[in-house]
């Protein structure tokens, strides 16, 4: 979304220095109230009627501790996210949110989806890939 244009917001600033209200000059220019007033406020604290910075993302928060956190992966392969979480903090400092670091590794390629296996059932029969069909248990 791209800020609107500086003219409108010279036009709108001069209808506040002949003492039309925030809303009414809004209105007049045809963008929102919400708009006038937020327009109106920065007028007054800042005397300037330029937009402010639009868009832009803060670096991620672990982009320093990319290869730390890609070397302890390697080395131990079923670590889970909480444990990297808590050995992030303990022994780099660095506290961050769970959610942080499992996108951060999503970036990076790393998944987290670990599957616990279960050991066979004794009391139901399971299907083998080499079982012919009609063989066993139906599921239905």
């Amino acid at each position: 979304m791209r800020p609107l244009s500086q003219d409108l917001r010279v036009r709108f600033c001069r209808a506040l220095d002949r003492g039309m209200s925030a809303r009414a000059a809004a209105r007049m220019l045809e963008v929102s109230p919400a708009t006038g007033v937020r327009w109106a406020r920065v007028w007054r604290e800042r005397g300037s009627t330029q937009p402010g910075k639009v868009g832009g993302h803060l670096r991620p928060l672990l982009e320093s501790e990319r290869d730390w956190l890609l070397a302890r992966i390697e080395q131990k392969k079923d670590l889970t996210l909480h444990e990297l979480l808590g050995q992030l903090r303990e022994e780099r400092g660095v506290v961050v949110c769970c959610d942080t670091l499992w996108r951060f590794l999503k970036r990076c390629g790393k998944t987290f989806k670990k599957r616990r296996s279960l050991p066979k059932s004794k009391t139901v029969p399971t299907l083998s890939a080499a079982a012919p069909a009609g063989a066993g248990s139906s599921v239905g």
